[in-house]
């Protein structure tokens, strides 16, 4: 091995000698934060990379030959090899000046990167704190220099950078497997729920502590039929006291259903108050989300009712009540179910009533066109959304990612994703033309970066321990989560989805040939099928699920724009507004229909399987009939729908008004002391409290000039 030379950086030969390696790979063990590697394993790491070069058969090596032997050799240790490429010198120095810039900027400034936070308060600005500590980490440590370079340009966003190496993204639980048979929380046992009441105080126990055990949307499935369940309970202790008390059966009956109404009331509205009011280990209000709708039976349909009702009543004093922001309400839409004279149509009236005036529930097609629509109506299985817009790809149960035979199923519920890195789509573009490169060999290197990125992922989270998430990994709450306490949760980790996140569609067709995505939309529909196939490549070969998702953008919408003027400057259309559109979305200024705005969304939806949301603004959302026709037409394109109002609550005499209008004052009293909710991106978000708002100025800006969105 002494006799084979290799070629430094700056082209001067040296002697691969076995120590050198050896104590390069040592030293940069002991320099790097996250690197644990044993004395015993770096010696036969060394060995592999000599073995590596010795077979490309030369005496001496170009230095990329090289490093792809070291690459190959340490890629099961990306703490390490990212440490080795860096090179092994402490960065302590820079990052400690790093953190304590972004922990000063939190102090003075607060953070209103995300509408669910209230960063006036200490417990939320020490968790941020700590976000941002880990954020630099990250960024110094994790990242190579090349994905360094792309996400500080902006050609690539890395999301939750704080929360990427230790936790999992939006889930959907499963609290029907955890409550049965009891469970054990906290090293405290928790016997499973004899009655509706004491099943609202366990879900909202289980819900709180795992919500805040992962990064994301908490979504509890079909909530209906979960509690009817426990309603059917309680029914049977009802009916025989009463019984016991020498009514008749009816008027037992009767009575007995009516403390099962004043149990479902009682229990949403707790659970609207905990989940409004207890901020997570994050510091946010737990994003939660619960579904509910198609489940045939009178006691579910009674929690469909309660929820809505709930809703539409709000919290508050008398004469001052308003909606809260969660838990986040998605009917499921089935027209064989709902459509006119339908057996539940009375259930999707109600929710059309409360959605005209809070904007919630959402509508979620289970029999129009498309990828929800399709394993509905195949298998029965419906695939809720997670946090505002996220939805898993298929994990079938003997296949997994394809199904073995016929009778193969499909398995949504008790899965989770894994994280998103977004591409910025104009940016990329706009280095295309000016390098004058092919613009789909410039994504294609983005496309490879952020692989790499979910790949680096992957080998973090498999190697941690079911007991940091024992609820869901050893209790149950994810799928196959019975693991013992100290078992890595790689198992777990197969069925996961990694998304490539997508945003500025709008504005990529705008660059390219000065059209909105209303206008033209065609070259910004062949770059999603591009992805679309790149990305497949990819599954099948890592064995990773990835799937594509229509970013959100909520505190990047201003973020890119700043970024891509850094680099090309203000061009109209594209950079010239404070913010740009999220995903697939037509610009929010366009003025067009909400049936118009359905229509050309709807070309996109099935390229974005990984997350999307559609939604319209309304003029009159008093209008039943026009709201009714508006929804049914996007339950007939398959959609997952949301409608938009700006809602208004005044403070100071209690007026309400939910118009499109955008108002600054109370429209009864005049008081400048108003309380106002909108849609922030697939959820809702106070754009103004208590003389404030939770939204960063860039959102601000998209939201006054709103039109169709």
């Amino acid at each position: 091995m002494s006799g084979i030379k290799f070629l430094r950086k700056d082209g001067t030969p040296t002697f691969a000698e076995g120590p050198r390696f050896f104590e390069r790979i040592l030293k940069t063990n002991a320099d790097n934060l996250f690197s644990d590697v044993s004395e015993k394993e770096i010696k036969e790491l060394s060995v592999q990379i000599f073995d590596k070069m010795q077979k490309y058969g030369k005496k001496t090596l170009e230095n990329e030959e090289v490093m792809k032997c070291v690459r190959d050799t340490l890629s099961g240790y990306p703490d390490l090899l990212i440490a080795y490429e860096n090179g092994s010198e402490k960065k302590t120095i820079a990052v400690q000046r790093q953190q304590a810039e972004e922990m000063a900027r939190i102090m003075s400034a607060g953070d209103k990167s995300n509408g669910t936070v209230d960063s006036d308060l200490a417990s939320t600005k020490r968790a941020l704190k700590y976000e941002a500590v880990e954020k630099v980490i990250y960024r110094e440590f994790v990242l190579t220099k090349e994905e360094r370079e792309a996400l500080n340009d902006g050609y690539i966003y890395i999301h939750d950078m704080g929360a990427r190496r230790d936790m999992i993204n939006c889930c959907l639980f499963d609290m029907k497997t955890v409550l049965s048979g009891g469970f054990e929380m906290g090293n405290v046992w928790y016997e499973e729920p004899k009655t509706l009441r004491e099943a609202f105080d366990v879900i909202a126990s289980v819900t709180l502590t795992n919500a805040s055990q992962i990064y994301g949307g908490f979504t509890i499935p079909q909530i209906d039929d979960l509690l009817s369940f426990y309603a059917e309970k309680s029914y049977q202790l009802y009916y025989e006291k009463y019984r016991n008390i020498g009514l008749e059966e009816t008027e037992a009956e009767k009575l007995a259903v009516k403390e099962i109404e004043e149990d479902f009331d009682f229990g949403f509205k707790s659970l609207e108050y905990k989940f409004n009011t207890v901020i997570s280990s994050r510091g946010d209000y737990p994003f939660i989300t619960i579904s509910f709708g198609i489940c045939r039976n009178r006691f579910a349909n009674m929690a469909v009712k309660s929820a809505i009702k709930t809703r539409m009543n709000g919290q508050g004093k008398e004469g001052h009540k308003r909606p809260v922001l969660f838990p986040k309400l998605v009917f499921l839409f089935d027209e064989g179910l709902h459509g006119s004279g339908c057996e539940l149509e009375e259930l999707f009236d109600l929710a059309l009533e409360c959605s005209g005036k809070m904007m919630y529930p959402e509508f979620l097609s289970l029999t129009g066109e498309g990828y929800v629509s399709e394993f509905y109506k195949k298998y029965g299985e419906v695939i809720s959304p997670m946090c505002c817009r996220a939805f898993l790809s298929p994990w079938y149960e003997n296949g997994n990612m394809q199904p073995a035979d016929d009778n193969d199923r499909p398995v949504f519920v008790g899965r989770f994703n894994f994280g998103v890195v977004s591409l910025h789509l104009p940016m990329i573009l706009a280095k295309s033309k000016k390098e004058k490169k092919d613009f789909y060999e410039v994504l294609d290197g983005y496309l490879e970066m952020i692989r790499n990125i979910h790949k680096k992922t992957y080998l973090y989270l498999s190697k941690i321990k079911a007991k940091s998430n024992p609820v869901a990994f050893m209790q149950g709450g994810f799928y196959n989560g019975n693991l013992k306490a100290d078992d890595p949760i790689e198992p777990l980790l197969k069925s996961a989805t990694a998304s490539f996140g997508v945003t500025a569609l709008n504005e990529l067709q705008r660059l390219y040939n000065g059209r909105s995505l209303y206008e033209d939309g065609e070259f910004a529909l062949d770059v999603m099928q591009y992805i679309n196939k790149k990305v497949d490549v990819f599954k099948n070969d890592d064995k990773i699920l990835y799937n594509v998702y229509g970013t959100p953008a909520e505190k990047l919408c201003g973020l890119q724009v700043k970024q891509f003027r850094n680099k090309y400057g203000i061009i109209k259309n594209v950079s010239d507004r404070e913010y740009v559109s999220n995903s697939f979305h037509c610009h929010v200024s366009e003025s067009i229909t909400p049936i118009e705005k359905q229509d050309r969304e709807s070309d996109f939806w099935d390229m974005l399987n990984g997350g999307k949301i559609q939604y319209v603004r309304i003029t009159n959302p008093d209008n039943r009939l026009a709201l009714k026709s508006i929804v049914l037409h996007a339950m007939k394109l398959g959609l997952y729908e949301g409608i938009n109002l700006s809602l208004v609550y005044c403070d100071k005499c209690g007026a309400e008004s939910n118009s499109v209008q955008h108002i600054e004052q109370c429209p009864k009293c005049g008081s400048v002391e108003i309380t106002k909710i909108e849609r922030m991106c697939g959820f809702l978000s106070y754009t103004r409290i208590h003389g404030h708002t939770r939204l960063n100025e860039a959102k601000m800006a998209e939201i006054k000039e709103r039109k169709s969105m």
